[in-house]
């Protein structure tokens, strides 16, 4: 097991490299940032639903594939799930194309720590930053421009799931059992309420997490259940002591089918 704590910067020459991506870029003027220019902003790809929830043995964190733009429809396909590392993962909401960068930039930024230091940054540390970055967006947000990420992962120091939610200037809460955000996260926070339980198997969780999309694709436009006839399933990951994994669509299709065929 790696081991969290930090073993210091690493000197190269008479230079301390720094621990943090983001600040070399900005100490190089190389810092990523967006200009939504003056006046109303047009209408971007927004990602919609994401949820999460712990299981027995770790924590689940699920997405529709539906990207709206205004009233249209402007992908069916849309990626909102993200491994971070080998045991936290990342689940966007907002605007699609700002919010994959900050997760890109946000991988890059614990793979960069990692080698800096020699150790990986502790689950409150990840999330910790996760806010910070959300902050650095906030001038954007009251444009229109809003991010706002859910964050899971194994705690190896307690040997649990957790789930952190956060809102549009950068607050970071502890959720215990389950979150969502998103244009259809009310509706599946209604359909989890009722339905988690803290001994969740991990098929039972996977159904669950599939329901609760379902559930909030019934009530909001924005949100796109299943659809077998297209294959398209939603974006599931599964974050527990062995690490992340992603589940694919071909074991997403029985449970999608059943869930389906559930409903009344």
């Amino acid at each position: 097991m790696t081991s969290h704590t930090p073993v210091g910067p690493l000197r190269i020459g008479e230079h301390v490299a720094d621990a943090s991506f983001l600040s070399i870029l900005q100490e190089r003027g190389m810092a990523p940032a967006w200009d939504a220019g003056v006046g109303a902003t047009p209408h971007l790809a927004e990602a919609t639903t994401v949820l999460a929830l712990t299981w027995a043995d770790g924590v689940l964190m699920a997405g529709d594939r539906r990207a709206t733009a205004g009233n249209v429809i402007a992908h069916r396909r849309v990626r909102k799930v993200y491994p971070a590392d080998e045991h936290s993962a990342v689940a966007i909401s907002g605007t699609a194309g700002m919010a994959v960068e900050l997760i890109k930039l946000f991988q890059t930024e614990l793979e960069h720590y990692e080698k800096i230091e020699g150790a990986r940054l502790s689950l409150e540390g990840k999330a910790n930053y996760l806010a910070r970055m959300v902050r650095g967006n906030l001038a954007l947000a009251f444009q229109g421009l809003i991010v706002i990420p859910l964050f899971c992962g194994y705690d190896e120091a307690t040997g649990t799931g957790r789930l952190f939610s956060f809102d549009v200037v950068g607050g970071r809460y502890d959720e215990l059992n389950y979150a969502t955000t998103g244009s259809g996260g009310s509706e599946a926070k209604s359909f989890l309420k009722s339905a988690w339980r803290p001994d969740l198997s991990r098929e039972e969780a996977l159904k669950i997490a599939v329901e609760a999309l379902v559930a909030a694709a019934e009530e909001d436009a924005a949100t796109g259940g299943p659809d077998i006839k297209r294959g398209i399933y939603p974006n599931i990951v599964v974050v527990s002591a062995e690490g992340v994994a992603e589940i694919q669509d071909d074991a997403l299709a029985g449970i999608a089918e059943t869930v389906l065929e559930g409903r009344p």
